[in-house]
Order: C-alpha cells, then structure tokens, then sequence
C-alpha cells in the first residue's frame, strides 16, 4: 500500500546562530509514482505522536482554550519558546453563526500545531449577520490580511468543523503545487468523495494564491467554491497533491444534522 507522496516543503532560511527546532526522520514511506519500488523518511518534528484521540462530547469554554495554551500570544500567534521554528503558517478559518465548531477546533489546534513546532498564526474571518456564506471571499479577506502581518511560508484554509486525527500530518507547504490536506474525512469514510476535491483544510504559499489570481467571490450558500479553486490550480499549470489518507484523517463536527451540509454552512 501507498502510503506517501514526496513532498518538497517551504521554509526560509535561518541564522545559524540560533538553535533552530529539533526534527527527527522516523517515519518510512513508501513513494508513488516512481519507476522503482523506493523508501523515504520522513523528518518530523520531535514532539508530534501520531494518531489522535478526538471527542466533542464537552463544549471546552473559551478560559479552558487560554489556559492550556499560556505560550499563544494576542491574536493568535505562537512561536516556539525554545527554538527556532523552520516554518510560518497562517490558518485561515472563514466561519459564521459557528462558536461551537469553533471552540472544539481552537482545543484542538492550538496544541496539534505546536507540537509540529512551527511559527503559525490563527487567522478568524467572520461573516456577520444572517446572510448566505461565502467562503471563499472570506478567505481571500483572510489572505490579504494576514499577508500584511508577515510573510508566511504557507497558508491553511481550514474549514471550522474539521479536526486533524494525526499531528504527523504537517501543516506546511509543498513547494511546488497546492496540498489537499483532509484527504480522508469521517464522512466521506475516510475516502475522498470524487477525484478533484479540494475542499475541508488545503495548503498553499502565497505564489500559488497568485498564480492562481485568489479564490472566486461568486459562490454563496454551497460548496462549490472548492471545485472553482480546484479548476483554477489546473488553469494556472498546476496539479493538486495530497497528504495520503492515513495522515490526512479529519472528524467532521456535525451539530446540525437536519441540514443538508452539516460539515459546511
């Protein structure tokens, strides 16, 4: 079984001296679409473990989120206090009407992205009001803000109802092409829907977002921004790649049962 893609990931270069965070190669993978039958480890950061346990059975109050995390700064941000991160992300989360998919998602993210050790910041666009959701423009609102705070090695859409299963799966940038990160959602039983998907959590540096001309500010209401974005990568002569579906296992947040996308509104 497959079990990997080869990634090329982004990060600048650092001073030598200051200690830059420990990575250790403990994870073999198996790479596809290569002539020979080939291994390749995997660095990862020192402090990520796996597979993880995730329940929403208790709403976590927004003071539990502040104190498990006394490192995140105002706004968001974390840095690792210890060393130098080899990476900067930005997460963007467009969202409306969500605070409850939202506090179990800052319960869970905060600690997921640290333990990578990476310099990330947590980017909350929120749609006011009643109105139909657009995603999409939220996030192109999100992109431009936060290219304004520093300039980040890769930016996260994450929707707000999706949880990581497995901290191996690392929110950073492939260098070349755009990443699919939730490639394996429990609703989907762990399978991706159709072939082009694009949708959950996706990774991208800011030339991909250029290159691409950002994300349609047409779609209101439904999903169908995703495949525009997916379209676009094609259009601007690049392909998609994905985190295999062991890793990129998400639990989708399902408190509106009764509609008809509870993962998304």
């Amino acid at each position: 079984m497959w079990c990997c893609y080869l990634f090329r990931l982004r990060g600048g270069l650092v001073s030598p001296a200051v200690t830059v965070c420990s990575w250790s190669s403990v994870l073999k993978c198996k790479l596809r679409n290569v002539p020979k039958v080939a291994f390749i480890l995997i660095s990862l950061p020192l402090l990520t473990v796996g597979p993880l346990t995730i329940t929403f059975d208790v709403l976590p109050s927004e003071r539990t989120i502040i104190q498990k995390n006394p490192f995140v700064q105002s706004g968001g941000h974390y840095r690792p206090p210890h060393c130098l991160a080899r990476y900067k992300s930005a997460i963007l989360v467009a969202y409306s009407n969500q605070e409850k998919y939202l506090h179990h998602l800052l319960y869970y993210i905060h600690p997921f992205l640290q333990r990578q050790q990476l310099s990330y910041r947590i980017y909350l666009i929120q749609q006011a009001g009643n109105g139909t959701f657009n995603r999409a423009k939220l996030l192109n609102v999100g992109v431009r803000e936060a290219l304004k705070d520093e300039d980040w090695d890769c930016l996260l859409l994450h929707d707000v109802n999706l949880v990581p299963e497995n901290d191996y799966n690392l929110y950073v940038c492939d260098e070349y092409y755009p990443k699919h990160m939730a490639s394996a959602m429990d609703k989907f039983q762990y399978n991706l829907p159709y072939k082009s998907f694009f949708g959950g959590v996706s990774a991208l540096t800011p030339e991909h977002y250029m290159k691409m001309n950002g994300f349609p500010n047409t779609y209101w209401g439904d999903s169908g921004e995703t495949d525009d974005i997916a379209a676009r990568i094609q259009l601007a002569g690049m392909r998609i790649v994905r985190t295999p579906p062991h890793l990129g296992r998400y639990k989708v947040m399902d408190y509106n049962r009764e509609t008809e996308e509870p993962w998304r509104r």
